[in-house]
This record gives C-alpha cells, sequence and structure tokens, in this order.
C-alpha cells in the first residue's frame, strides 16, 4: 500500500483526534506573543533616546515576533487557534492590525489556496508562478526580470508590498471607485470592484485601516514620524519577507507536484506538493510550527499546539513528504517554474538545460 493510499485510509481518523482547539492554549500563545511585543516595542523607543543598539536589538526580536503574529493571525482565519469563534475573530483582527493584514479578507483568499493546493491552474502561489510555456513566450527581458524579481535578495521589498503597501492602497483606489460611483449617482448596491468581494470583507478592510492607520499617528507623535516608521517600516517588511519565503517553499520545490484540474488530487497536494519545512527550535516557535506544512495540508482544523504531535505519530505516513531544511531555502525559491508536461515544479536551472538539449 503506497503511502497516499494509508493516508486516504486514515485521514478521518486522524483529523478527529488531532482537530481540537483550546481557548486557554490559545490564549497562552497570543500573550507570550504580545507581551513580549510589547515590551521590546518599549525597548526600541527608549534606545532612541539613551542607547541605539538598544534599538537595533529590540527590532530583531520585533521583527522574530511580527513572524509569530503573522502565523497566529493565519491560524485564527482557520478558526484554529481557539475553540471558541469569538476569540478567533477577535484576536485574529488585533494579529491582523499588529501585521498590516486585513485578516477576514486574507483569510478567505488563504481558504481558496488550501481547497486548491496542487492544482496549479487554478492556484500560482504567492509569487505568481508561470507555467514553462508561458515563460517561454516572454522576451528575454521579460524573462530576466520574472527571475530577478524572485530572488531572495527582494523578499524585504515583497514583504513591504504584501503587508504594507498594497492592503493600504488597494483600499483607498477602491473607496475611491466607491465615491465615483455614488457621484455618479448610481446604488452603492450596484457597486462591485476588484478589491473586495463583498461588504463583509469591505468593513473588516475599513475597520483593519482605521485602527492601524490611527495607530500609526498615535505612534509617530510619541516617538516622531521618522523613527517610527523607520523601526515599523524595516521589521514588519523583513518579517513579511521571511513568510513570503517560508510559504514559498512549502510548495515551490524541486519536483513538487502541480498538477492541472482534470488530473488532480487533493491528497497528493497534500503530501508530495507540500513540504516539511524542517526549523530550529526557536524558529518553529517564531512560525507556529508551520514547517509541519504537510499536516497542516492534511487538514487546517488542526492548531499549531497539536501540529507536531500529529507528525511524529503518523510518521509512517509522511516518509514521502519532501523535507527542506534551511539550507536548502534558496535553491528551493529558484523553483518558481510550473511544468504541465510533467506535473511538477522544475528550477530554472532545469528548465534552461531542458531548453538547451531541445534546441541542440
Amino acid at each position: 500500500m503506497t503511502t497516499l493510499e494509508v493516508l486516504q485510509r486514515r485521514k478521518l481518523a486522524i483529523i478527529r483526534a488531532y482537530s481540537k482547539s483550546n481557548d486557554a492554549i490559545g490564549l497562552i500563545q497570543s500573550a507570550t506573543t504580545l507581551v513580549p511585543l510589547a515590551v521590546l516595542c518599549f525597548a526600541a523607543a527608549w534606545g532612541l533616546q539613551h542607547d541605539l543598539r538598544a534599538t537595533v536589538a529590540a527590532a530583531v526580536g520585533i521583527t522574530l515576533l511580527l513572524l509569530r503574529v503573522f502565523s497566529l493571525m493565519h491560524e485564527c482565519g482557520h478558526g484554529a487557534l481557539f475553540a471558541s469563534r469569538s476569540l478567533n475573530r477577535g484576536f485574529g483582527f488585533l494579529f491582523g492590525v499588529i501585521s498590516g493584514m486585513p485578516q477576514y479578507v486574507w483569510s478567505q483568499h488563504h481558504e481558496y489556496h488550501h481547497r486548491h493546493n496542487g492544482n496549479w491552474e487554478k492556484y500560482r502561489g504567492p509569487l505568481s508562478t508561470l507555467s514553462t510555456y508561458e515563460y517561454a513566450a516572454l522576451s528575454p527581458a521579460q524573462q530576466k526580470r520574472y527571475r530577478r524579481m524572485r530572488h531572495l535578495a527582494f523578499a524585504p521589498l515583497a514583504g513591504f508590498v504584501y503587508l504594507i503597501f498594497n492592503p493600504r492602497v488597494n483600499w483607498f483606489k477602491g473607496n475611491l471607485s466607491l465615491l465615483l460611483h455614488v457621484v455618479q449617482g448610481r446604488s452603492p448596491a450596484q457597486f462591485q470592484t476588484r478589491y473586495w468581494k463583498t461588504w463583509r470583507e469591505y468593513r473588516h478592510m475599513t475597520a483593519n485601516n482605521i485602527v492601524l492607520i490611527s495607530a500609526w499617528v498615535a505612534l509617530s507623535s510619541l516617538v516622531g514620524i521618522g523613527s517610527f516608521f523607520a523601526i515599523y517600516l524595516s521589521t514588519l517588511s523583513i518579517a513579511g519577507g521571511v513568510a513570503i519565503l517560508l510559504f514559498t517553499v512549502q510548495h515551490n520545490f524541486d519536483q513538487s507536484y502541480a498538477a492541472p484540474t482534470a488530473t488532480w488530487s487533493y491528497d497528493r497536494g497534500a503530501l508530495h506538493g507540500t513540504s516539511f519545512l524542517v526549523l530550529p527550535g526557536w524558529m518553529n516557535w517564531c512560525t507556529a510550527n508551520i514547517g509541519y506544512h504537510h499536516v497542516h495540508h492534511l487538514s487546517s482544523s488542526i492548531p499549531n499546539y497539536r501540529l507536531v504531535e500529529c507528525h511524529r505519530a503518523n510518521a509512517d505516513m509522511f516518509v514521502d513528504v519532501p523535507r527542506i531544511t534551511l539550507a536548502q531555502v534558496p535553491a528551493a525559491v529558484s523553483c518558481i517554474l510550473w511544468d504541465p508536461d510533467s506535473e511538477r515544479i522544475i528550477s530554472f536551472s532545469e528548465y534552461e538545460r531542458t531548453a538547451g538539449a531541445l534546441r541542440a
């Protein structure tokens, strides 16, 4: 019996056994994240007046804690951090404000990823992976730009755009379009935009932006606008860049399963289209165990504090799951092309070798 067949036979029993959230654990995880984050923010502000070395040291800690905040926001979006729905919604909103992302809207898009993981016709990942045919159709300059913009060095810029720039600008653009729509005498009920799908999404985007921008104003008045944004933008951009990198290599790696709709299998996507990111213990804590991504895709209802236990108890089922270490992340980042013919993700170098052989 293959590991895929074992997974399919045992999946429901595993989900029932491990999809048990606990409010007390969720509150402890939230407190051990938010309290140190607040302390480090005060330390960073203190350092601006007394010792810049304290500010730099605090900024490193803030970056790591912001990565954990985003991971816990993700967990709330799945309704898994707490057993209580209201706690997931409340803390999810708070974590979303801290990380700059409207949590409810983000969770709707992320849920789409879970439903179609491995189906690369429907979901191409955060870096919008091209197929080999689409890449071949680009000009040499466009191909170079595609490779360059997905280089490891651009991760902080991607984090800035993803967490800080886009959520604000998209909300502003949508509001401007809505205002023009109303001024032209048309009903708001008839308004449609690509920036939100429902009025509930719009309400969450608006609440997130109002609270966040108000916090920007308040904190800037306390420590100075230049000092505040120097710390805020650098820490959140780096944290966002790391989050994007980790998410990318959990699905984009050499030989990752990547099928079209006609032959796609959800379970195979969880087992062969998702990696086990082997991280040191401190980084597992900072990412809320998201390195155990294969278990997370088995069922997103399994909370982060049960992922390790589930993995170990069912290790025989996960022997074929690709493992990626931190040292292998740079190589995995280069695997950013989908080969529809072989139904897998390949690297730029493999594409060039194959294309060169065909030309020869």
